[in-house]
């Protein structure tokens, strides 16, 4: 009898059945910022009160996010997951009953802080999952091309996610009530997270001496190349989130809130489209390059922004935005994958994943008290200066990274 063939491509190796999994999987984490907003929102009659709640979210999700990452990477994806889906579940039913409740805003801001905290972060394990498997089963000769479709495609998706995720939250609050979206992002976790935990791709447990031999120390997550890449990335977060809350105050100014999804889809279709494409670039267009490139694109379609009187000239620069958000998502993903320490992937994907969730959040509650008590003409300017943190970012990289060191692929 012959052995069976070892699979050799990515496909063989998920089960074509891991990529709609995966990409439900992030859902309820794409709702969750939006979702915990209009619940406040509606329930407490505060829009500061809610962005503060969301922005509370987001920083527990960054504080906690790149624990749940390490417990990943010391005890394997299962048990890290399936905790963190039963709690985080657990906290938005809460969170659900609390916000409509006489019980006080720091009690509801401190389960909203469980919310964030709890996340079971889909994106960062399905990206750690995929980087494993081409690094470990794949042949040689092929694993940079598919590596690079594999990032690009799981920008691709979290750009969807994240354009429909608000989408959705605002349909069922609409039909269904504000309480709606909460419960079910619970719903989703429960169901997906819980798959995604249990499929075969799940990244194992490892043995003490494993984790002895494969294990770098903690300490190397502080390396500058790689917290300049963590940087840059919550500078994405930073545009999402102004971009967002100052179109939405923009079109509230004409009377059309509702519309401000709508535009916003130009960035995010767009974005996510291009992300796809990075995997057709030439090797020699290297990643410290990417970064300015698209950093460039995304501060030319935010100075647009900055300065529109129009929803022409705003559609204009969410285009332009659009063309440099997806490949810089891509390009930061790749910069911390090449740069992530032995045996830490999933730490370093959960830190760059709640990079974008505390920028966005905060910078979402930053840009709504500005459009509020400010202008709105304010608020437009400030995803301008979240692109220009990001471009500095990009050249402290530059400087960290020289040509021919071995960083800079």
């Amino acid at each position: 009898m012959h052995e069976p063939t070892p699979p050799t491509t990515l496909f063989e190796r998920t089960g074509l059945a891991y990529f709609p999994l995966a990409l439900v999987a992030r859902l309820p984490f794409a709702m969750m910022v939006v979702g915990v907003l209009t619940l406040v929102v509606s329930a407490r009659g505060s829009l500061q009160l809610g962005g503060i709640s969301s922005a509370v979210v987001g920083v527990g999700s960054a504080i906690v996010g790149p624990f749940i990452g390490a417990a990943a990477d010391r005890y394997g994806q299962r048990i890290a997951l399936l905790i963190a889906a039963v709690t985080h579940s657990a906290a938005l039913v809460g969170l659900a009953f609390i916000a409509y409740s006489e019980a006080p805003a720091w009690a509801m801001l401190a389960v909203a802080f469980a919310v964030g905290a709890t996340s079971p972060q889909p994106s960062p394990m399905s990206r750690s999952r995929l980087v494993l498997i081409i690094q470990n089963f794949l042949p040689p000769e092929r694993r940079p091309k598919v590596m690079s479709q594999v990032l690009a495609y799981e920008s691709a998706a979290d750009e969807v996610v994240f354009v429909f995720g608000p989408v959705i939250v605002g349909i069922l609050a609409t039909f269904f009530g504000p309480r709606t979206p909460i419960l079910a992002a619970a719903a989703l976790t429960m169901l997906f997270i819980i798959a995604f935990a249990l499929h075969h791709t799940s990244a194992p447990a490892k043995s003490a001496a494993e984790r002895a031999a494969t294990l770098a120390p903690a300490s190397e997550l502080a390396r500058p190349s790689l917290l300049v890449v963590v940087a840059g990335i919550a500078g994405v977060g930073l545009v999402f989130g102004t971009t967002l809350t100052s179109l939405t105050a923009f079109m509230q100014g004409l009377g059309r809130p509702e519309s401000a999804g709508l535009f916003y889809g130009i960035m995010g279709v767009g974005s996510a489209i291009l992300a796809i494409c990075v995997s057709l670039f030439s090797p020699r267009f290297t990643l410290r390059y990417r970064w300015l490139v698209f950093g460039l694109f995304v501060l030319g379609g935010e100075a647009i922004i900055a300065t529109a009187s129009t929803t022409a000239q705003i559609a204009l620069g969410l285009g332009i935005t659009g063309i440099g958000i997806g490949p810089l998502l891509v390009t930061l993903y790749s910069l911390g994958t090449a740069r992530s320490p032995e045996g830490r992937s999933a730490t370093v994907m959960t830190m760059l994943g709640s990079g974008i969730v505390l920028g966005q959040s905060l910078s979402s509650a930053v840009a709504g008290t500005v459009a509020e008590n400010v202008g709105v003409a304010e608020a437009l300017a400030l995803p301008f200066f979240a692109a220009s943190f990001t471009m500095l970012a990009g050249l402290v990289n530059w400087v960290l990274t020289p040509s021919g060191s071995g960083r800079d692929q």
